[in-house]
């Protein structure tokens, strides 16, 4: 590396941390590091994982060749960050990486923070799902993302069945942990981009971004069968079954009527016997 350069990437280094200190949301902050990074070393695509906080960007293509680093500063680790190209990276290349990542470092620790606190905010305390506040601005989002660009989403609301008669018979503790472990089944039950959210008391409701009317009915019942085959969570002998309501986004939709459907689907679940699956059909 020779001395003109070496001094214009120690400009750069001072400069960028500047640059990405301009924000807090994780997929701007690497959006923005990609595009400086490559005014010195030209690559197709980065990825960026961060398992604790369900975090994984991918930016450009991933041909064969690549460069990984674990990013660590003060001890913390900070995910994992690797560049991708059609021919190896030079040396030379790696050290001009290498020297740029310590501008990334601070204001991604500060971002995860941030992310760490907003994820918090957001998480129902007993359940560990996301709670109704989360819920009611993803549903806003999402619904105005999918009726824009003509994608499905579909919703499922699920009530955990004679949710009362648990409290009752067994007593608030194990109501508590019927909750839980009712909520977790579900959330092992779908994909990683699903999301779940306790609606209120028993009930949950689940966005699935992406996916068919279909598609929603059939993970509804695998939910259902899920649950109903979890072992007891103590010593009494229960089993504990859901109904399910469910019902896909039309172009005529609202946040509103979309919850009236779902919440619709969900009745006559748990009016024809319980432990079912009801599906809305509606469309325009």
């Amino acid at each position: 590396m020779n001395h003109e350069t070496q001094h214009r990437l120690a400009s750069k280094v001072l400069a960028l941390s500047g640059i990405l200190q301009s924000t807090l949301e994780i997929n701007e902050l690497l959006a923005l590091f990609a595009k400086e990074i490559r005014q010195f070393v030209q690559y197709d695509g980065l990825t960026y994982h961060f398992p604790s906080l369900k975090i994984d960007i991918r930016l450009g293509e991933q041909p064969a060749n690549s460069c990984a680093y674990e990013l660590v500063v003060a001890g913390d680790h900070l995910g994992d960050l690797n560049f991708f190209r059609n021919y190896p990276f030079e040396p030379s290349e790696l050290e001009i990486i290498e020297n740029l990542l310590a501008g990334l470092l601070y204001p991604l620790r500060n971002t995860l923070l941030y992310q760490r606190a907003v994820e918090s905010a957001s998480i129902d305390p007993l359940t560990g799902v996301r709670n109704r506040a989360a819920m009611d601005s993803t549903m806003k989002r999402e619904i105005g993302l999918a009726l824009r660009h003509k994608t499905p989403l579909s919703v499922i609301l699920m009530d955990i069945d004679r949710f009362k008669s648990i409290n009752d018979q067994y007593g608030h503790l194990y109501g508590d942990q019927a909750l839980k472990a009712a909520a977790q089944c579900a959330e092992q039950s779908i994909r990683e981009s699903d999301m779940i959210f306790r609606y209120g008391g028993e009930e949950f409701l689940i966005l699935l971004t992406g996916t068919s009317l279909e598609g929603a009915e059939l993970l509804a019942e695998r939910i259902r069968e899920n649950i109903e085959s979890m072992p007891p969570q103590t010593d009494k002998e229960i089993t504990m079954t859901v109904s399910l309501g469910v019902t896909s986004l039309i172009e005529s939709d609202d946040v509103s009527s979309l919850f009236q459907r779902m919440d619709s689907a969900l009745y006559r679940a748990k009016d024809s016997g319980r432990n079912c699956v009801v599906v809305d059909r509606t469309d325009d």
